[in-house]
């Protein structure tokens, strides 16, 4: 798809992936919708790239995000939500806001924008999930859950939208406030963090040539692979050398 000219709708704008990719997408030539929590933050975005604010938190079921974002050539579902810990001792509330920001909003917001594309015959949806969507990672299942969810709504997508594109992106540890967020830091050494510029590049690559699924950085493909091909294998290396 050429970015030059399409009306992008990027949600979880304000910061992190989101706020990288707008700038990323503005550079080449895109026109911005800007969907975020934080309206400052947004504001600055706004001011970097020329886009429109619409501010809206996508755990509230009656956010009609898609109904003032209007007309969009893409959607680049950005926004997440995360928490760490063991299940059981997780808050209430905090699974069904997990789900619905990471998952529900996106599935709904999808759904909403997508007649628009396919009666215009053109359009893509990116979908940014997570290597724990993939592997799992112990003490984020509900996360992890979310971004499986949503790597399974994309693949599910590609077999009936012809003319839209449908993209999952899966990037690893990312330089970004969400750690933070989350309530637990990330503390280990390996594998180091890539910057949110990186991902945001690897969004605006896949897009102009169509492609399917993108791992940032690459090389995840391999304990991907491995836990498709061996799954026993990879839980055995997983609890060797620490949480996955």
């Amino acid at each position: 798809m050429r970015l030059a000219g399409a009306r992008v709708l990027v949600t979880g704008a304000s910061s992190g992936i989101g706020a990288a990719t707008a700038l990323e997408l503005s550079a080449r030539g895109a026109r911005l919708v800007l969907s975020g929590r934080d309206q400052e933050a947004l504001a600055g975005v706004a001011a970097r790239t020329g886009g429109e604010i619409l501010p809206a938190d996508l755990s509230d079921p009656s956010a009609d995000l898609a109904v003032r974002a209007g007309r969009v050539d893409m959607l680049v579902a950005c926004a997440g939500e995360g928490w760490s810990g063991p299940l059981a001792r997780m808050p209430g509330g905090t699974a069904e806001r997990v789900i619905a920001v990471n998952l529900a909003a996106h599935v709904q917001l999808t759904r909403l924008l997508l007649p628009g594309m396919l009666e215009r015959g053109r359009g893509h949806l990116v979908y940014v999930a997570s290597i724990a969507g993939v592997v799992g990672v112990r003490e984020e299942a509900v996360y992890a859950a979310t971004k499986a969810g949503l790597l399974a709504f994309a693949e599910s997508l590609r077999y009936e939208l012809p003319g839209v594109g449908v993209t999952a992106v899966v990037p690893g540890v990312v330089d970004t406030p969400f750690f933070a967020r989350r309530g637990r830091p990330y503390t280990r050494r390996r594998p180091a963090p890539v910057p949110p510029e990186r991902v945001a590049r690897a969004i605006a690559v896949a897009v102009e040539r169509d492609r399917a699924e993108v791992y940032v950085p690459a090389w995840l493909r391999l304990p991907a692979r491995l836990h498709g091909a061996a799954p026993g294998a990879f839980r055995v290396l997983a609890r060797r050398f620490g949480r996955p």
